[in-house]
């Protein structure tokens, strides 16, 4: 049976303050305040803006060593891809990231690809190429075109000992369905919220303004079970960041997995 971890997608939101940061804390000390709760975090401010050797080494010390980090990869290694994505980006972003690699504290890099990377030849030589040159650091995908949910594509990421993104998020027209498997020794879902009437039309902070019921999170805990039976460890991330409901769920969620056992 897999280690869960249960954690928040990013945690350094102003709006958290007197929703789980005391209200004068100051910003340096969100981390330390976050890893006396929680054992994971997925960083996403590394696919605004290349990390640093200094930084991360920083947020190793804040957390007292005892956090996972995963961290989203660049954009220009997803969204903004050119002919220097694989060449020149990936070896620096990968270099960046040797702090978290050394302390055994690098859970994952998440790749997420947008609605525009479709299911094409070009395309999939490009992610196993990706992958591939990422390696021995684990990967997982995250897609939000349905053209990749098909058993070959799960089946090369088996190969390659890729892991597969599961998603929570609204079911409207171009979004992925609650799909839950694993295809390497590491499951991951993320739950971005069921927002329907902001999804498309709101901003980041409206399209993720959403508080999952308990019977909404307890809809996934067969799945949750299911892909922890496959798996080694599983993340379990809340990025409904507004108003600090990602820690409300994540708590939620951690009860919930706590009368299982």
């Amino acid at each position: 049976m897999a280690k869960i971890f249960v954690g928040t997608s990013g945690f350094s939101y102003n709006d958290w303050r007197n929703n789980f940061y005391p209200a004068r804390l100051p910003n340096s000390d969100f981390l330390s305040f976050y890893s006396r709760e929680f054992d994971v975090v997925e960083l996403n401010f590394s696919y605004y803006r290349m990390p640093e050797l200094s930084q991360c080494r920083r947020m190793l010390e804040k957390s007292g060593h005892r956090v996972e980090f995963v961290i989203k990869a660049f954009r220009g290694l997803t969204h903004e891809v050119t002919d220097q994505s694989i060449p020149e980006i990936l070896p620096q972003f990968k270099d960046s990231l040797a702090p978290f690699w050394e302390d055994n504290k690098l859970g994952a890099i998440l790749l997420q690809f947008p609605q525009s990377f479709h299911y094409t030849t070009e395309s999939r030589v490009y992610l196993e190429s990706l992958i591939r040159e990422f390696s021995p650091m684990p990967v997982c995908v995250e897609f939000r075109q349905k053209e990749w949910l098909r058993d070959s594509v799960y089946a090369t990421l088996k190969d390659m000992k890729a892991g597969f993104v599961c998603v929570d998020e609204p079911q409207i027209r171009g979004l992925l369905p609650p799909v839950a498997l694993a295809t390497s020794n590491i499951g991951y879902i993320r739950f971005h919220g069921r927002n329907r009437s902001k999804w498309y039309t709101g901003d980041a902070k409206e399209r993720y303004d959403y508080l999952y019921s308990e019977d909404e999170l307890q809809e996934w805990l067969p799945k949750i079970s299911t892909i922890a039976e496959q798996t080694e460890k599983i993340f379990l991330f809340f990025n409904n960041h507004r108003k600090g409901q990602a820690i409300t769920n994540a708590r939620m969620l951690i009860g919930l997995l706590d009368k299982l056992e």
